[in-house]
């Protein structure tokens, strides 16, 4: 056998491998090509995020750090469950000279300069929409029935097409609306008077993130008025303030009907919340002749008035449990009276 025969052996070994190689390269390319394209946050997000990734000017894929993005969860929502199918703006037509939108759209960009805002897209700045409030609202309710949204239908918020995405927003972690400190920002964004009355001296600690919208209202609607999260006023003031539920003996009949009737909640110059100082918040009620007969004071000598009441605290020097009172004294002179 000749010295070079297994040398000529080996490089014709090499030869066909690297012929075959070469062969093989477009189909393991074209297998590659083929190969799909995996999730990054949601299941089956995979034809979205071909052109919405991380360096997006508007971070979409920041869901993934909120519950719509537990994707072991077999609850959670793809982007097709809010966004519709959006066949079109996939794969956009040869003749349209833009992608057209999804099917169902929240909001239009916003200027430029806010690009980096998630919330000026799917939240409150982001109004301008083809897609009715509705069929916005819709996608929504499709998961988030029941519960406190029970009554989302027939509430005041529903009736004026305000949708889902007013107030909270979707693709991102920190929802301000969900959150005690920033909640209020969100609701004043369309109840400017109820922001100025939360800064006046007598008011509830709003401000300090102690409290929050929520804890009085249901924004969601509710059974009651004013979208209290109790059936009404009283029981909703009654959840911290157990103190004025009674029963009483003698209880102050509009504190049965409404507090609101003498107190603010969303903030007064009054102490106590009230709308008006006594005497002046009782005489609306109250003749100020109820104490006929009483000492006459800055009076001219031989008559007699009930101007006593406006010393000092005016009603409340006596009247000390104006809510409620168990004194057993006659209803004629005793009422609210402290003991």
């Amino acid at each position: 056998m000749n010295k070079t025969q297994p040398f000529l052996i080996l490089m014709r070994s090499v030869t066909a491998a690297l012929c075959l190689f070469a062969m093989a390269q477009p189909a393991l390319a074209q297998d590659a090509a083929k190969a799909p394209r995996k999730d990054l946050a949601l299941k089956g997000d995979a034809v979205c995020t071909r052109c919405h990734g991380v360096d997006d000017e508007y971070p979409v894929l920041a869901i993934g750090q909120t519950k719509h993005g537990t994707v072991a969860d077999k609850r959670t929502p793809t982007c097709t469950s809010c966004h519709g199918a959006s066949e079109t703006h996939i794969n956009r037509p040869a003749d349209a000279k833009e992608r057209p939108k999804p099917t169902i759209t929240y909001g239009l960009p916003p200027p430029r300069q806010d690009a980096k805002q998630v919330d000026v897209y799917f939240g409150v700045a982001g109004k301008k929409t083809d897609t009715p409030a509705a069929d916005r609202n819709a996608a929504c309710l499709t998961c988030h029935q029941g519960g406190k949204r029970t009554h989302w239908e027939t509430s005041l918020h529903a009736s004026r097409d305000t949708t889902c995405t007013s107030c909270h927003q979707i693709h991102t972690a920190h929802d301000k609306v969900r959150d005690k400190r920033d909640q209020a920002q969100v609701c004043y964004t369309c109840h400017k008077e109820q922001r100025a009355q939360n800064q006046r001296p007598s008011r509830h600690p709003i401000p300090e993130g102690k409290m929050t919208c929520s804890d009085c209202h249901n924004p969601h609607g509710s059974a009651g008025t004013k979208n209290m999260v109790r059936d009404s006023v009283n029981e909703t003031c009654y959840t911290c303030h157990m103190e004025k539920r009674g029963p009483f003996v003698r209880s102050h009949q509009p504190v049965q009907e409404d507090c609101s009737i003498c107190h603010n909640p969303h903030g007064t110059t009054t102490p106590n919340l009230l709308k008006a100082r006594p005497p002046f918040l009782c005489q609306e009620c109250h003749e100020p002749t109820g104490h006929r007969g009483g000492p006459g004071i800055f009076t001219t000598p031989g008559t007699s008035t009930s101007s006593a009441n406006l010393v000092a605290r005016g009603c409340v020097n006596c009247h000390t449990n104006i809510h409620g009172t168990n004194n057993p004294t006659s209803a004629s002179g005793g009422r609210s009276l402290r003991r």
